[in-house]
């Protein structure tokens, strides 16, 4: 809450409608819907939104500080691109308004927070919001194609699990008294090589990943608290299952061996998902129309996670079909990194295809 109310103080004091941030009721992201009041689909368009804790570079040659648009806050960066996501999405929506008496049906557009980390979508799903969609799309800018490619199909979204285990031993002084203490540090190094060892999955890919390790007090002190921030992913929901599990194991082993208290929490999931045909070959076809791109591209291995996942595979459970889109854009560094920027002559190029995509289902 202490997070929400500080980015709520600096929404008020960089001078936005107080009338909308109460419309927020506290919630970080939100849904703009257009009801045209005719018979006809519900479309569900879903732009993330967050950004990423990395500290945009100083350079002078960076073009977000050469034209005035860099992040002033440390630590937090769009450095994966969600607000040309964000951006598009607006696009759409003022496109929507401005043609909406040659449209039937409903678009849904849904502004995600909290994806990085997998964490945002679940909330919004569970809220039965897009339940009655006949058609879910989303998309990324950039991460595995250039400027003029699109790729209409990416594969194998990956399942993923958000993972914290904290450790709680007991302190002690390192010379006098280490026989007393309980080394919660000690516990938390030896379950990262367990971790690591964990034996793939014969069907499928697997992958783990311990990104964080914190622990101790003291240089003399014998540590007595550990945390760990984790991730497991599989090709399915059963080989991510399979990883979670010998994750859940280890943990609850290595707290014995050590006699130390432990505590295991996912903080974030995604699912693997398959993108219906009928919208792959729109996306393809709508591509193809667009100057900006001559590569359209139907069978990419993604090899990622993505929350979207979620959203879709509940509009598909529902009966509705989805799709995952990558809309290519030449960027000056990877996703994540702080000398990130990416081609914005191809944000114009995402709204024609998102607003493309609503005529051909509503019009």
């Amino acid at each position: 809450q202490a997070v929400v109310d500080k980015g709520l103080a600096n929404a008020k004091a960089y001078g936005a409608n107080e009338k909308w941030l109460e419309k927020m009721e506290g919630y970080t992201g939100c849904v703009a819907l257009f009801d045209s009041g005719k018979p006809g689909k519900t479309i569900a368009l879903r732009f993330d939104i967050d950004c990423v804790n990395v500290t945009e570079t100083r350079s002078p040659e960076h073009i977000p500080n050469k034209e005035g648009f860099a992040s002033i806050n440390d630590g937090f960066m769009h450095a994966c691109g969600h607000d040309s996501h964000i951006t598009i999405g607006l696009g759409v929506a003022l496109w929507i308004a401005q043609n909406k008496d040659k449209l039937t049906g409903k678009v849904k557009i849904v502004f995600q927070p909290a994806e990085e980390g997998v964490r945002g979508a679940a909330a919004i799903a569970q809220s039965g919001i897009i339940d009655d969609a006949d058609y879910f799309a989303s998309s990324h800018i950039s991460f595995c194609a250039n400027t003029g490619t699109v790729i209409a199909n990416p594969r194998n979204f990956l399942s993923t699990t958000k993972i914290d285990i904290r450790y709680k031993g007991k302190p002690a002084h390192a010379g006098a008294a280490p026989h007393l203490g309980r080394n919660a540090l000690l516990a938390a190094a030896h379950t990262v090589t367990q971790l690591h060892g964990i034996a793939r999955h014969g069907e499928g890919m697997t992958r783990i990943n311990v990104g964080v390790l914190k622990a101790g007090e003291g240089r003399n002190v014998i540590p007595s608290s550990a945390e760990l921030q984790l991730e497991v992913r599989g090709e399915n929901k059963a080989i991510n299952e399979y990883m979670t599990e010998q994750v859940m194991q280890i943990a609850k082993g290595i707290s014995i061996s050590f006699d130390v208290a432990y505590e295991t929490e996912i903080v974030g999931e995604a699912v693997d998902m398959n993108n219906d045909v009928e919208l792959i070959k729109l996306i393809e076809e709508i591509s193809l129309e667009q100057p900006q791109i001559n590569n359209v591209n139907s069978d990419y291995a993604f090899n990622a996670s993505e929350d979207a996942t979620i959203l879709g595979r509940r509009v598909q459970e529902h009966g509705g079909k989805a799709i995952y889109f990558i809309l290519g854009a030449d960027r000056t560094a990877g996703h994540h990194e702080a000398e990130f920027d990416f081609d914005e002559n191809q944000l114009l190029t995402g709204v024609n295809i998102y607003t493309s995509l609503v005529q051909r289902l509503l019009a």
